[in-house]
């Protein structure tokens, strides 16, 4: 299991625990086989999320935690969660599926809806598009069909507003991930592209007309918040930021890039040897058959010319997939501040 500075990767450990509550899951929302349409989480649920993160989430630190829910038609409802414990290697005699395990027996006691449905997972920057967590919901949505993962990035709802996002891998990946083939090949017969790797699922927050109603009598009793500095024309250090990361992932684009060209090169170049080697080979035995003597022997060409193997090309996607969402959230960001700074020239305009 790997470690939280890791990564995703203790997620994909969990698979065996939510394949026994696989069919629980379809069954109690009865209609396993439609594809989920909509997610719907219960507010209790997304200040869990958040609270875990401010507890045990520092800079880039991920948080992870188990979704609880249950499928009704083509919704999934996420009523319930629980994070996965903070820990390191070196804690060799924890085990994160008893844990699980446990937990879920723990919550069906006291009548708490206990099927998994995902997990969920923190983000920094917008840096989730990662081959740790594909191989976690391959395994989430390999065991239970319905799976989503949540992800919710601290840095923007830090900003004023709320960043969280259901995933699913689509049914394409999801062909190419079971037959383990990434080739260039297998990717191209699938049509897959980093546009064709994650489809989002629209998600919506319900509460009980109890806690509406509480809200609504906070905000009649909260002061009035300062909100002119929405109206700053400077731009802040998040845009910054993301733009060094993805000059980072254009540069591992680029030797990623590098490597394929390499491996094509090698390729056309063998394929040169291999046809010099034939023609050279028919020629000696045109002469030997004119001397009356017996052609050579037929040799078998792959053991001369053994075949590169071709770069997996899995990583490049999941590149390409990490620039765009860095791309989305620039253009987020800018389309605020130009905003503000159309505003900022008809007002100007208008005072002189």
């Amino acid at each position: 299991m790997a470690s939280r500075k890791e990564g995703t990767g203790s997620a994909a450990t969990s698979s065996s625990s939510t394949t026994g509550a696989a069919g629980k899951g379809k069954g109690k929302g009865g209609s396993g086989d439609s594809a989920v349409k909509q997610v719907q989480i219960d507010g209790l649920v997304v200040l869990k999320i958040i609270k875990h993160y401010q507890e045990e989430g520092q800079g880039t630190e991920v948080v992870q935690g188990v979704l609880l829910g249950l499928v009704v038609e083509d919704r999934l409802e996420i009523t319930n969660c629980f994070p996965f414990p903070q820990h390191t290697e070196d804690d060799a005699d924890f085990d994160e599926v008893q844990y699980q395990m446990e937990m879920m027996r723990s919550l069906r006691h006291v009548n708490i809806d206990h099927l998994h449905v995902g997990w969920y997972q923190s983000t920094y920057y917008g840096s989730f598009v990662t081959r740790a967590l594909l191989d976690s919901q391959f395994s989430y949505q390999h065991a239970i069909e319905e799976s989503v993962v949540l992800i919710y990035d601290p840095i923007k709802t830090a900003q004023g507003s709320l960043s969280l996002k259901a995933y699913r891998l689509t049914p394409k990946l999801m062909e190419v991930c079971k037959e383990k083939d990434f080739s260039p090949e297998a990717l191209k017969k699938g049509n897959i592209t980093f546009e064709h790797m994650f489809e989002e699922v629209p998600i919506v927050i319900k509460n009980s007309h109890l806690i509406n109603v509480l809200m609504w009598e906070l905000e009649k009793k909260a002061a009035v918040a300062d909100k002119h500095e929405l109206l700053s024309l400077a731009s802040s250090s998040h845009l910054g930021k993301t733009l060094q990361l993805l000059m980072d992932r254009v540069d591992e684009m680029s030797q990623d890039i590098v490597k394929y060209n390499t491996y094509m090169r090698n390729t056309s170049k063998q394929q040169q040897q291999k046809h010099q080697y034939q023609q050279r080979r028919q020629q000696e035995n045109m002469q030997r058959q004119s001397r009356g003597e017996p052609p050579l022997p037929e040799e078998d060409l792959s053991k001369l010319f053994k075949p590169h193997q071709p770069p997996a090309r899995m990583d490049s996607l999941l590149i390409a997939g990490q620039i765009n969402t860095y791309c989305q959230n620039i253009k987020e960001f800018t389309a605020q501040n130009l905003g503000k700074l159309f505003m900022a020239q008809a007002l100007q305009e208008y005072n002189s």
